[in-house]
C-alpha cells in the first residue's frame, strides 16, 4: 500500500491584492479633496471702531447706496420702494459705474428677520462684495 500525500497546499497563494484597497482610497481621497474646500462655513467679521465711524460717514454720503427694510416688511432703495425680486438688477445698475461696490442696509429693530435676510440675499445676489449694517447707538 502506498501513501496518497497530497500536494495541495503548495498550490495557495498567500500575496494579497491591493489593487481593490488602493482604488477604494483614490476614491476616497478624491471625495475629500472636492468636499473639504465646501466645509468651510466660518465667516470673518472685523469691526474695529474706527472703521465703522468710516463706514457711517460714508454711508451718508450722496452717492452711497442704502437699502433699508421698515417694521411692516417693505423694502426701499434710496427712497424708492421696491421687491425683493427687482432688488438685484437694481443695486447692480446703481453700482455699474462705482469702483467700490459697497451697500449700506439699515432694518428697524422690530422688523421681521426674514424679510431682512430676503434683502441681504438680494444684496449679494447683485454681486457686492461689501455691505455695511447700519445701526444707531444707543445711549444709556
Amino acid at each position: 500500500m502506498g501513501i496518497n500525500k497530497r500536494d495541495e497546499g503548495k498550490k495557495v497563494n498567500s500575496n494579497i491584492n491591493v489593487t481593490p484597497m488602493v482604488d477604494v482610497m483614490l476614491v476616497l481621497l478624491i471625495i475629500f479633496m472636492v468636499i473639504t474646500p465646501m466645509l468651510n462655513n466660518k465667516v470673518n467679521v472685523d469691526l474695529p471702531v474706527a472703521v465703522a465711524a468710516v463706514a457711517m460717514e460714508d454711508a451718508n454720503k450722496e452717492d452711497a447706496v442704502t437699502v433699508a427694510v421698515t417694521r411692516d416688511g417693505h423694502i426701499f432703495l434710496g427712497g424708492d420702494s421696491i421687491t425683493v425680486d427687482e432688488m438685484g438688477t437694481k443695486i447692480a445698475a446703481k453700482l455699474e459705474n462705482k469702483t467700490s461696490k459697497e451697500v449700506f442696509l439699515r432694518a428697524d429693530g422690530r422688523s421681521n428677520y426674514g424679510k431682512v435676510m430676503d434683502a441681504v440675499d438680494g444684496i449679494r445676489a447683485a454681486g457686492v462684495s461689501q455691505l455695511g449694517m447700519l445701526t444707531e447707538r444707543k445711549d444709556n
